[in-house]
């Protein structure tokens, strides 16, 4: 993308290029990324979820070059997935592609049904103890829990 005036738009997540260019300072600094234009579709009716999405991040050895990500979370358009599995998927290929210090996303997501839903991934993950970057899974299943007590 940089230096390149396409607008190529790609078709899915997995068409997409996250790309980096080498971090031009040795100091520990935050990058703050944010788009209010980010959609994807609800894996169980296919209706649009609009957010909001951050990204703030300490760059390691790369960081990421802003159009490349600006295409890569256009992408969701038409990907159907839960707004966790969709954020926890932006942090785990943001990861992937340039090895930060440390990174957080937070996705708030407009209201449906009356209830809005903010998630926030971070890396590493201090709360379980590990940095793993499996890829989180979207694919639209969803497990029916009755209340306790029935």
């Amino acid at each position: 993308m940089l230096g390149r005036s396409e607008a190529h738009v790609p078709a899915s997540p997995a068409e997409a290029t996250l790309e980096t260019f080498p971090n031009p300072a040795r100091r520990n600094y935050r990058i703050h990324f944010e788009t209010s234009d980010f959609t994807s579709l609800c894996p169980v009716t296919g209706q649009a979820d609009f957010a909001k999405i951050e990204i703030d991040y300490t760059p390691g050895k790369l960081c990421i070059e802003s159009k490349s990500l600006k295409f890569y979370l256009a992408s969701f358009r038409t990907e159907r997935g839960f707004n966790e599995a969709i954020t926890n998927r932006i942090l785990d290929d943001f990861v992937r592609a340039c090895e930060p210090r440390e990174a957080n996303i937070t996705a708030s997501f407009s209201a449906r049904g009356g209830i809005a839903l903010t998630v926030r991934a971070s890396f590493p993950d201090r709360s379980v103890g590990r940095d793993s970057v499996e890829p989180a899974k979207i694919d639209g299943s969803a497990e029916r829990h009755p209340p306790a007590g029935r």
